[in-house]
């Protein structure tokens, strides 16, 4: 499907940034698509065949698994979270997916193999050299610590891997039990290469997927009060450290 991409986006004396342009999807997802590197949605296809002219040819060739691994809706935010330069996530319930070990997202997933897999290798990002891994500030509220998720050997080896991931580039703080800014649910921010800001917001249902500068701004000042609220980096360690050694032992 990649090469087919790039075949008829080159016939159509088209560069990725100029398709990027016209389809609006990112440059970063164009190429990532043409290399194989990263899967392409059917809405995605679907763009592309209706600007190139294509006849429907790029729809037909897609791997409908693969791309449709996940739901549409957590789709176009995919897409995003695999091209932004900064990450910044507020989860009250679970651990967030891009920290999740595998036994952990089995539980969760009902031991949907595709489904795990696809959420293991969305975790590669926090990794990459080329382009450079974003940065990723994760808040956790405090219950995530205490919430039992299969059996006590694996949430320890959840809460390890909290421990074991904590860099420069990646940080982990806990926001305590009681009232706080982060009780209306959770949600999470990618920061595009040129600063254009995304937010993802989950709900009952589905995530939602916006660049409305008002909701985009609401969720920024959201999480900055919600930051400004939990341990720091220091406090938020001993505190996981804490629940091993106590909850979990």
């Amino acid at each position: 499907m990649g090469r087919e991409l790039r075949h008829y986006r080159k016939a159509a004396g088209l560069t990725q940034g100029q398709l990027s342009e016209r389809i609006h999807f990112s440059e970063g997802l164009i190429s990532g698509v043409e290399t194989g590197q990263l899967p392409a949605s059917p809405e995605f296809a679907e763009s592309c065949d209706k600007l190139l002219e294509t006849g429907g040819a790029l729809q037909r060739l897609l791997d409908w698994r693969k791309g449709q691994v996940f739901p549409s809706w957590f789709g176009r935010w995919h897409e995003k979270e695999q091209v932004a330069v900064a990450l910044r996530t507020y989860e009250p319930l679970l651990v967030p997916g891009l920290l999740q070990t595998a036994r952990y997202a089995a539980a969760l997933l009902r031991g949907d193999e595709i489904a795990i897999n696809a959420r293991l290798q969305r975790q590669e990002i926090l990794t990459r050299e080329d382009p450079l891994a974003p940065t990723f500030r994760c808040v956790i509220d405090e219950a995530v610590l205490h919430r039992p998720i299969g059996t006590p050997d694996l949430m320890r080896e959840q809460l390890q891997r909290l421990l074991d991931v904590t860099s420069e580039r990646l940080s982990v703080q806990i926001l305590p039990h009681g009232l706080h800014s982060g009780l209306m649910g959770g949600f999470a921010i990618a920061t595009l290469e040129g600063g254009t800001d995304v937010l993802y917001v989950e709900t009952a249902v589905r995530g939602i997927t916006t660049t409305d500068r008002a909701d985009v701004s609401m969720g920024i000042e959201r999480f900055e009060a919600i930051r400004t609220e939990a341990l720091p980096l220091s406090m938020s360690l001993d505190l996981i450290k804490k629940a091993v050694e106590e909850r979990w032992t």
